[in-house]
C-alpha cells in the first residue's frame, strides 16, 4: 500500500511539473499493482484522451467509474469522450449521472446547459445556466477555466428572460389594462420576477422592524392629507434652499460619514464625500435650530405634516444634494415604522429613483412617499446638482397605539444598550 501511495504521489508531482510522460508511466505502475485504482485509471483515461485515443480513454474512464461510482468528475470526463465519439445519448447519461452524484456540481451543470443549447433547447439551457449561476461563487471568484461558460450562461439567461418578459406582457396586456395603476404595477413586477428580470423585495430594517406590515415601495398620495399643502409651498422652500446653498454652502456636509475602522461596505466611494451632502433641519430627533431659523417657510411646512417621532431616530429632515454623475448605491433604512417623503426642488434631466422593482423620476413639486426599508437607490446622471427636501413621517398603516409601541420598544432598546 505504501508503494502504491508513493507512486501516486510521484505521478501527481510529475503532472504538476508538466512531465506528462513520466506521470503516465508512474500511473501504469500503480495499475499494475492495483488494477482498480480509480485515480490511476482516471488519469490514464485523461492521458489517452489527450492523445486522441478515444476508445482507450472511454474504456479507462468507464473502469474508473466502476471503481469510484460516486465521483462526478470521472463521469463528466467520460461525457466529454462520449461527445467526441458522437455518442450523444451516452454523453447525456454521463452528465446526468454526474449530477445525480452531486446536484451542485458546477462543471456538471454547465455541461448539461451546454448540451441542451447544442441540441436546440435554448430555453431549457437558460434554466440550467441559471442554476449554475446560483451555485457559482461571486463573479470575482469564478474559476478561470469556467469564466467564459458562466459569462455565456448569464448572457443566454438574460436574453431568454427578456423574451419571456415580452411574451408575458403580450399575453397579459389586455388584462393588465383593466387593472388600477397600483394593481397593474404589482402584476408587472410579478411578470418580471417570473422572467428573472427582478426579485422579490422585502422590508429589511437596520433597527426596528415592524412585522406583518406590507412592503409597499411607493405610497399613494391620498394616504396623506398634507401633500397638496406641502406641494403648494415648493417655490418658497426652493428659495430658502438656494439661499442656504449660496450663504451656507459649508453647512452641507457629507451624508455618509463612517468613523475610521468602521466597515463601509457599499459606501466606500461616498464615505465623507460631498458628492452626497445634506443640510439638516432635524437630525435623529433633534432640531437644528440655526438652520430652521434660516428656513422659516420650510420649518413651517414641516410643522404642518405628521412627522415621525421616535426618540433617537426621528424626526429627520434635510435638503439632500446629489452631485452630477453620482449614484447612491442600493441600501435599506432603519425602520419600516416610518416612511420617507421626497419633495423634489432642483431636478435636472437624467435623474432616477428606484425602490424595489419600481423606478420613478423626480418631478419638481410632486411628492414621493416610499418605504426606505425596501432596497432603494438614486442616480444623478446629469451634469447639474439635484436637490430634494427629505423628511420622515409615520407609516400610515400603524395605529396610534402601535406608534406608542414603536416609541416604547425603541426607548427600551436604547436604555438596555446604555446599561453597564
Amino acid at each position: 500500500m505504501s508503494q502504491i501511495r508513493a507512486l501516486a504521489d510521484a505521478a501527481s508531482a510529475a503532472v504538476n511539473q508538466g512531465r506528462w510522460g513520466d506521470a503516465e508511466r508512474l500511473w501504469r505502475q500503480v495499475v499494475s499493482l492495483d488494477p482498480k485504482h480509480p485515480r490511476a485509471l482516471y488519469s490514464l483515461g485523461v492521458h489517452a484522451f489527450k492523445r486522441g485515443e478515444l476508445v482507450e480513454a472511454r474504456r479507462l474512464l468507464q473502469d474508473a467509474h466502476e471503481a469510484a461510482p460516486g465521483d462526478p468528475v470521472v463521469l463528466l470526463s467520460l461525457s466529454v469522450v462520449l461527445r467526441e465519439q458522437g455518442d450523444s445519448a451516452g454523453e447525456l447519461r454521463a452528465i446526468d449521472a454526474a449530477l445525480a452524484a452531486d446536484p451542485y456540481f458546477l462543471s456538471g451543470l454547465l455541461a448539461k446547459a451546454d448540451y441542451l443549447e447544442r441540441h436546440g433547447r435554448g430555453k431549457a439551457a437558460a434554466l440550467v445556466y441559471g442554476n449554475a449561476l446560483k451555485v457559482a461563487p461571486p463573479e470575482p471568484h469564478w474559476p478561470a477555466a469556467l469564466r467564459a461558460q458562466l459569462q455565456h450562461g448569464r448572457e443566454l439567461k438574460q436574453r431568454y428572460g427578456h423574451e419571456l418578459a415580452q411574451f408575458l406582457a403580450d399575453r397579459t396586456g389586455a388584462r393588465l389594462s383593466a387593472l388600477t395603476p397600483i394593481e397593474a404595477q404589482r402584476w408587472r413586477e410579478a411578470g418580471a420576477i417570473i422572467a428573472g428580470q427582478s426579485q422579490p423585495y422585502h422590508s429589511q430594517c437596520n433597527q426596528l422592524h415592524v412585522p406583518r406590515l406590507p412592503a409597499i415601495p411607493f405610497f399613494e398620495r391620498e394616504a396623506f392629507d398634507w401633500v397638496e399643502a406641502l406641494e403648494a409651498k415648493t417655490e418658497a422652500i426652493t428659495a430658502e434652499l438656494h439661499a442656504a446653498l449660496s450663504s451656507q454652502h459649508d453647512a452641507f456636509r457629507p451624508y455618509v460619514a463612517y468613523a475610521p475602522g468602521s466597515p463601509v461596505n457599499q459606501w466606500h466611494e461616498l464615505n465623507h464625500s460631498t458628492r452626497w451632502s445634506s443640510y439638516f433641519l432635524w437630525e435623529n430627533g433633534q432640531p437644528i435650530t440655526e438652520h430652521l431659523q434660516k428656513c422659516p417657510q420650510t420649518a413651517q411646512a414641516l410643522a404642518d405634516v405628521d412627522m415621525a417621532d421616535i426618540g433617537g431616530l426621528c424626526p429627520n429632515a434635510m435638503f439632500s444634494a446629489l452631485a452630477p454623475r453620482t449614484r447612491i448605491p442600493p441600501h435599506q433604512g432603519e425602520t419600516n415604522a416610518r416612511v420617507i417623503v421626497h419633495l423634489p426642488l432642483v431636478v435636472p434631466d437624467h435623474c432616477l429613483y428606484r425602490v424595489g422593482f419600481e423606478e420613478r423620476r423626480w418631478k419638481v413639486g410632486e411628492v414621493l412617499v416610499f418605504d426606505d426599508s425596501i432596497e432603494h437607490e438614486a442616480r444623478n446622471d446629469s451634469d447639474e446638482l439635484r436637490v430634494v427636501l427629505i423628511f420622515d413621517v409615520w407609516n400610515p398603516l400603524l395605529s396610534a397605539g402601535e406608534r406608542e409601541m414603536v416609541r416604547a420598544l425603541s426607548a427600551a432598546t436604547r436604555e438596555f444598550q446604555a446599561l453597564r
